[in-house]
């Protein structure tokens, strides 16, 4: 087993490629979920004063761009991102890093919503939402405590250590 330091090393190195990230198909989020985490931590990572376009976002990811303009979209107006448009336009932060958690982003993408609708069957509501209750609250608790600040600093921090890596 690798020790703790080494996992999570092995989970912050740059580029994130999905090859690196095993665990990514064992996530109990969504994919619509970790890209909408990921888009903001590249709009993080930028040179402030200089937006990213949704265009370079959505081919980071291999995706075609109105896939994730929608998700973008529902960041700017939540108050996570803001757009900015014209040719030189695109997304930045509307709050510092300090005040994102990941649980904010999840919100406003529209992936941690309640269900209201869902099915209502007597098993449902006697048995599987009270047991599944505690863990939901525990892992919305967690998502609260992430920051963006946090992510953005492993981010840059494995963006150094690669960077020392090829010079070396």
């Amino acid at each position: 087993m690798k020790p703790a330091n080494e996992a999570a090393d092995a989970l912050t190195s740059e580029p994130f490629q999905a090859s690196d990230v095993s665990l990514l198909s064992m996530s109990v989020l969504p994919r619509k979920a970790l890209l909408a985490i990921a888009a903001v931590v590249e709009v993080a990572l930028q040179v402030p004063q200089r937006p990213l376009a949704a265009k370079s976002l959505a081919s980071r990811h291999g995706l075609p761009p109105r896939h994730l303009e929608t998700v973008l979209q529902a960041l700017v107006r939540e108050g996570i991102l803001r757009g900015i448009r014209g040719p030189r336009g695109g997304y930045e932060l509307a709050r510092a890093r300090e005040h994102v958690s990941a649980r904010d982003i999840l919100r406003a993408s529209g992936t941690a919503e309640a269900v209201v609708n869902g099915p209502a069957s007597d098993l449902m509501v006697k048995v599987v939402m009270p047991a599944l209750s505690a863990a939901e609250h525990e892992f919305a608790q967690a998502l609260s405590r992430i920051s963006l600040d946090h992510m953005a600093l492993l981010a840059e921090s494995a963006n150094a250590d690669e960077a020392s890596e090829k010079r070396g």
